[in-house]
C-alpha cells in the first residue's frame, strides 16, 4: 500500500476479492467504483487528469472493482499512479483477458499484482477446525470451496449450479468472445471427464466437431477465467520421456461435479480417484502462489506408460508424487525416474494428505 503502484487482484467470480479487499481497507477515505455499473464504465473510459482528480476528491484510496469491464481502463490507471501520487490505487477483476490487455502495457512496473483462488483446505480448517475439517472432506471433494458454497451446506447443490452458469460461464462467453457457447460447453465436460488423464487437443476436437486450434485456444480462455489450469509433462530430453503432453485440472471439484452433473457421494462414484487426483494439486496449486514457492508442478509419463501423478522441481531438488484415494492401496514411484531424478518420493493417500495440501513441512 502507498509505494506509488496499483495493485491488481484477479480471481474467479465469488472467491471474495471485493470482501477481502473492503476488510483491508475500511470504509473511510475510499472511493469505490464498480465496473458493472454502466456510469462508472462510461465515465471511467473516457476521463482526463483535472476530472479524475475532482472525481477522487480528499479519497486516500480508489478502490476500482471488476475492471475488465471497463474500457481503456489502463490509460485510466496509469494517470491515477503516476498523476495523483498520494492515492493508492486498487484494481480486482474476475477475468484476466481484459485486464491483461488492458493494463499490462500501460501500468508495467507501476504495478503489484496477486491473485485469489477459492477458499483453501488450510483456511477452511483453520475456521471451523482440525476436526470438522477432516470429518467434511468427502463433502470437499464433491462441493468444493467456494464461500458462498461453505457458509451455506444446506444449499450446495442449488448454489454451485447457480454459481457455474452464472458466473464463471459469463466471464467465458463474453470477454472470451465465443459465439458458438455450446462448443466450450462440451469442451469443458471433456476436460471435466478427463481429469487425471493426458488431454490431447486432436482427440478433443473429433470429439467435440471443432478444429484442433480451437480446442486450443478455448482450453487458454477457460485459464484466463480460472476455472482450469493445465499441468506440462516434465521432461530433461530423455529419449522414452513425453515431452510436450498436458493435464487439465479444475480449480474447484465443486464446479468440476457440476459440469458433469453429478454431486453423488464419493462411496458412489467411479470417479473418486480424479476427484482425489484434482483435490490435491488444486490445493497445492493454491499453496504455491500464495507462498511463492519458488517450484514448477508437473506430471511425468514415457512411452513405456511409466507415469507419475505429479512432480515439483525446484533449484536444489526434484519431489515425485504418487495419489491413492485408498490408505490399503500401496503405490510406487517409478525406479526409472528415481534414478534418473534422485527424487525424493511420497505416496499421498487418506492417511497423510494433510501435510502435502497445506504445506506445512
Amino acid at each position: 500500500m502507498f509505494s506509488q503502484k496499483a495493485i491488481i487482484l484477479l480471481g474467479p467470480r465469488q472467491v471474495g476479492k471485493t470482501t477481502l479487499i473492503r476488510t483491508l481497507i475500511g470504509d473511510e477515505d475510499v472511493l469505490f467504483l464498480d465496473g458493472d455499473d454502466v456510469t462508472v464504465r462510461n465515465t471511467l473510459s473516457q476521463i482526463n487528469t483535472q476530472e479524475l482528480k475532482n472525481l477522487i476528491g480528499k479519497n486516500k484510496i480508489v478502490f476500482i472493482d471488476e475492471t475488465q469491464r471497463i474500457e481503456n481502463i489502463g490509460l485510466t490507471a496509469k494517470i491515477i499512479v503516476d498523476q495523483i501520487k498520494d492515492v493508492q490505487l486498487i484494481l480486482s477483476g474476475s477475468s484476466s483477458f481484459q485486464i491483461n490487455e488492458e493494463i499490462q502495457e500501460p501500468l508495467t512496473g507501476r504495478k503489484w499484482s496477486f491473485e485469489l483462488y477459492p477458499i483453501t483446505f488450510k483456511e477452511w480448517e483453520s475456521s471451523v477446525g482440525v476436526l470438522q475439517a477432516k470429518q467434511g472432506l468427502n463433502d470437499r471433494l464433491i462441493y468444493g470451496f467456494y464461500p458462498d458454497i461453505l457458509n451455506n451446506p444446506e444449499d450446495q447443490t442449488e448454489l454451485i449450479d447457480e454459481l457455474m452458469d452464472s458466473y464463471l460461464f459469463k466471464d467465458v462467453l463474453l470477454y472470451g468472445k465465443i459465439k458458438k457457447s455450446d462448443s466450450i460447453f462440451k469442451l469443458v465436460q471433456a476436460l471435466a471427464y478427463q481429469v487425471g488423464n493426458e488431454v490431447n487437443y486432436n482427440e478433443l476436437s473429433n470429439l467435440i466437431g471443432i478444429d484442433a486450434k480451437t480446442v486450443a485456444s478455448y482450453t487458454d480462455i477457460l485459464e484466463k477465467a480460472f476455472v482450469v489450469f493445465r499441468l506440462n509433462s516434465y521432461s530433461t530430453n530423455q529419449r522414452n520421456e513425453i515431452k510436450k503432453g498436458i493435464k487439465i485440472y479444475f480449480f474447484d471439484n465443486g464446479v468440476r461435479n457440476a459440469i458433469i452433473k453429478n454431486f453423488n457421494d464419493v462411496d458412489n462414484r467411479n470417479d473418486v480417484g480424479a476427484l482425489w487426483e484434482n483435490f490435491l494439486i488444486s490445493e497445492r496449486w493454491k499453496q504455491l502462489h500464495y507462498s511463492k514457492t519458488k517450484a514448477t508442478p508437473y506430471f511425468w509419463r514415457t512411452t513405456q506408460q511409466q507415469e507419475i501423478d505429479y512432480v515439483e522441481v525446484s533449484a536444489d531438488e526434484i519431489k515425485a508424487f504418487e495419489f491413492k484415494w485408498s490408505n490399503t492401496k500401496k503405490g510406487k514411484i517409478s525406479d526409472t525416474f528415481t534414478n534418473q531424478y534422485q527424487s525424493i518420493n511420497s505416496i499421498i493417500n487418506r492417511d497423510n494428505y494433510h501435510p502435502f495440501i497445506t504445506m506445512d513441512h
